[in-house]
């Protein structure tokens, strides 16, 4: 199990390649990339600061990745997320899992992505023309996790 927090870049493709580390049960990799748009809603976002409960975050990281790993048949999982301060198009989140079929690897990434966005303590605060102002949780994650 892997999950990191963490204020520097990642390389997906090299994270890919090392998570998979030539398993040859391996016949299928999910991944999501989620990143920073320049766009919320009717406002530009010219920057968004990610923020987070140190210590906390990682133990809910953790527990999702568990849980997907006995919810799902899948080998390996690897969450890394970013926090500090960040602009439009840099890279947010990455989540990669690793199983012998694409369905487990699918759900498996789907369903951390959907617990991650409700269950793990992140804060966004975006920079608009207007001003800064906290991105407030949406309904539709919430009904997204609680299809699972």
């Amino acid at each position: 199990m892997s999950v990191r927090v963490q204020t520097a870049d990642f390389d997906a493709g090299a994270e890919i390649a090392k998570l998979r580390g030539g398993d040859a049960r391996v016949g299928a990799v999910a991944s999501f990339i989620g990143t920073v748009r320049d766009v919320n809603g009717d406002a530009s976002v010219a920057r968004l600061t990610l923020e987070h409960y140190p210590g906390m975050t990682e133990k809910s990281l953790e527990a999702i990745v568990a849980d997907a790993k006995q919810r799902f048949d899948v080998y390996e999982v690897l969450v890394i997320h970013r926090v500090g301060d960040l602009g439009p198009t840099d890279q947010i989140v990455l989540v990669v899992v690793t199983s012998a079929h694409r369905g487990d690897a699918f759900d498996a990434c789907r369903f951390v992505m959907d617990y991650l966005k409700t269950r793990a303590p992140f804060w966004k605060k975006e920079r608009t023309a207007d001003g800064e102002r906290w991105v407030e949780a949406r309904a539709s994650d919430d009904e997204a996790a609680a299809r699972w």
